[in-house]
């Protein structure tokens, strides 16, 4: 397998934490990201860690959250997040559901466990009165993009590629006489995408080869720039269980808390996959970082990635010095215990 070079960012890794509040601050000046985000909600409890940075974002007044779009096929799924875009003080923005798109039965849903656990304590809210007369991801999409300035939005994928391939394949609509992929081509600037390996044990990953066809035609036929954080990123940088139980005690009862307790025997530690996707957007010249050159990805029928570099190619791929792997777990745990400021009372 080809190595990937990776470029260096033009800042010392001797001042990586340094650096990346210095970055946090100049970015507080700029105007707020418009950020669509992707989620697979329910298959691993980074997703709702993901949420969980990007609402401090939006308390930092650095995002706009257009709307959050959910890819697995699961009613349980869209009420977690409409429990989650209420409690975080969001409860207006828009959801979209899937129809017909990846479902895991053999893998623990704790969106189905919150959502019965809540049906009983009634400890959290909901903002949408019916969830099964949501729009559809891929005709959501189209209305939020039409509505936005040109190359003004950024999409969050931290899940399967279903909603962003049926997206590309629309077709022009009351919202726009564009099709899917040139409103796309118009009005996003960047996909930051967690998927993938590169490493030295390659491997299938799991956002990928659940809907391998999806995610081909996405890299295929995205008129954009992707960045990718792989697998081997998210694997480098765990998150200690322990501090769910000292971090969050600001809060009487915290989603990200009773979620992460629904998911897995606890305690237990995780890696950080989606969280890195979400991080990057909002720190992209971090020091943390290594950037491939511009080059191609493609995708075999056995969701194996491969990347060719080459000007003309519009994919980057992330890379982790080990010797900042920590800097980057510290910049999430400080974002994740953070109060949120609009908290459900």
């Amino acid at each position: 397998m080809k190595r990937i070079k990776f470029l260096a960012l033009g800042f010392s890794l001797l001042f990586g934490t340094i650096c990346i509040t210095a970055s946090a601050q100049h970015l507080k000046k700029e105007s707020p990201a418009l950020v669509i985000l992707d989620t697979d909600m329910g298959n691993d409890i980074d997703d709702v860690m993901a949420i969980d940075i990007l609402y401090k974002y939006a308390d930092q007044k650095r995002a706009k959250v257009l709307g959050i779009m959910n890819n697995k096929s699961s009613a349980y799924s869209t009420r977690l997040i409409d429990m989650l875009n209420t409690w975080y003080g969001y409860g207006s923005v828009p959801i979209g559901r899937i129809e017909d798109g990846v479902h895991i039965d053999d893998y623990v849903d704790y969106s189905r466990n919150m959502v019965e656990m809540n049906q009983d304590s009634m400890r959290y809210r909901y903002s949408v009165k019916n969830h099964a007369a949501l729009p559809e991801a891929h005709i959501l999409y189209r209305k939020l993009l039409a509505a936005q300035k040109d190359q003004s939005v950024t999409i969050i994928s931290i899940g399967f590629s279903t909603n962003l391939a049926r997206l590309l394949q629309t077709e022009a609509d009351q919202y726009s006489k564009l099709s899917g992929r040139e409103l796309v081509q118009k009005k996003v600037k960047l996909l930051s995408l967690m998927a993938g390996s590169f490493g030295e044990k390659k491997r299938a990953e799991f956002n990928v080869i659940h809907d391998i066809p999806s995610a081909q035609f996405l890299f295929a036929n995205w008129p954009g720039q992707i960045v990718v954080s792989p697998f081997e990123i998210g694997k480098k940088v765990i998150y200690p269980g322990k501090n769910i139980e000292t971090d969050y005690q600001w809060a009487r009862h915290h989603p990200l808390v009773d979620s992460y307790k629904r998911y897995r025997p606890y305690p237990y530690d995780r890696p950080t996959w989606d969280l890195t996707s979400v991080f990057y957007v909002f720190n992209p010249n971090s020091p943390v970082w290594q950037k491939s050159a511009l080059g191609k990805i493609t995708i075999d029928d056995k969701g194996f990635m491969f990347y060719e570099e080459g000007k003309q190619g519009k994919h980057v791929i992330l890379g982790l010095p080990d010797n900042q792997v920590d800097a980057l777990k510290d910049a999430l745990i400080q974002l994740l215990k953070t109060p949120t400021v609009k908290r459900q009372q």
